[in-house]
């Protein structure tokens, strides 16, 4: 045995004070998840009760909306208003929602006289091909496009797609939605319309006729989405990355002679994905919420379109629903990004 080798009894020794740092660790990581849990669920109280007051601030009578303007006598009013429980107290209709908002009934639409979790449910899958296409496409480009133009920063490639990713943040969605329509549904010009100017699907497709239908009337929404989104994720790479440039151990894996692509890839590029984490998280929490205007211009059956078709009325118990469901999910989201940093980065939770 040589001098400089530990003996067996200095490793047993040791063995105990790993395993208790260890068990420190996993103690301190259970009470940072245990706060960042209770914190999520004090939000979603705070929601469930901004969500009940907030909307009962929008001018109109729901009941009279429904109608459709008919003439209509008091006594079918006072029935109607008894049938939606809009005939109780402020106090006794929050309570009541309250309670059954935490059994997971979220109540009944107005317009149309059904669970709205079954309505949320319907569009749900809709909203998830739109907006989970969109998200995928724009995370990679706005991390790829980012990552490159913070590694050769100053250059012309980093000039333009920094003032590009700038323009199209700036754009409303909207507005562009609308533009994309003009040019390439409608037509302008020598420009033909191309795709279809709403919707989801033409309609009796079957089979794989009926994919590529559905791809054909995505492909513009989709479009409109990572134009608008992928600067922001763009933006945060960059950011991130150019603070990790002047790190003493990029300067080390370089001395060590390693490339300049495999210093970018294995080194600066991890270590500054925690920025980029947060935002991917919140992006993946809206991605569930749905994009409303979007889903509005577009006439896609999304939950963004349901969520204004419920505004126009007002439908209380399907705005309330939609607003709770995508706060929950933001939330839910953020709460994720909070558990997996510690296990990005170990100094976090400390």
């Amino acid at each position: 045995m040589t001098a400089d080798a530990p003996s067996a009894s200095a490793v047993k020794a040791a063995a105990p004070a790993v395993r208790g740092q260890r068990a420190r660790t996993a103690t301190g990581y259970l009470r940072y998840g245990a706060g960042k849990v209770g914190g999520a669920a004090v939000s979603l109280l705070a929601v469930l009760a901004t969500g009940f007051f907030l909307f009962r601030l929008i001018p109109g009578d729901p009941v009279k909306t429904m109608t459709g303007g008919r003439p209509i006598s008091a006594e079918q009013l006072a029935a109607y208003r008894e049938e939606f429980g809009l005939d109780l107290p402020l106090w006794q209709q929050f309570t009541d929602y309250c309670g059954k908002a935490l059994t997971g009934d979220l109540g009944t639409s107005y317009q149309f006289r059904a669970p709205v979790v079954d309505k949320i449910s319907e569009a749900l899958p809709n909203t998830l091909l739109l907006t989970g296409t969109a998200f995928v496409l724009y995370t990679l480009l706005g991390i790829v496009l980012g990552t490159r133009s913070a590694w050769r920063h100053g250059g012309l490639g980093d000039r333009l797609n920094t003032g590009l990713a700038l323009t199209l943040y700036s754009i409303p969605s909207f507005w562009l939605g609308l533009l994309l329509i003009i040019v390439f549904s409608v037509g302008v010009g020598p420009v033909p319309g191309l795709f279809p100017t709403g919707g989801m699907e033409s309609g009796g497709e079957e089979g794989f006729a009926y994919v590529l239908d559905v791809a054909h009337h995505l492909i513009l929404p989709v479009v409109t989405l990572v134009a608008v989104e992928y600067g922001q994720t763009l933006l945060v790479a960059r950011s991130a990355l150019l603070d990790e440039m002047g790190s003493d151990y990029l300067t080390t894996a370089r001395a060590k002679g390693l490339r300049d692509d495999l210093v970018r890839r294995r080194h600066a590029v991890p270590n500054a994905l925690l920025p980029t984490v947060t935002l991917v998280f919140v992006n993946l929490g809206r991605t569930v919420a749905g994009v409303i205007l979007v889903e509005t211009v577009f006439s896609w059956p999304g939950l963004g379109g349901l969520f204004y078709q419920a505004l126009s009325v007002p439908d209380l118990p399907l705005v309330q629903g939609l607003f709770l469901f995508f706060a929950a999910a933001v939330i839910v989201m953020n709460t994720l990004a909070d558990l997996v940093y510690p296990l990005l980065d170990p100094r976090v939770g400390r």
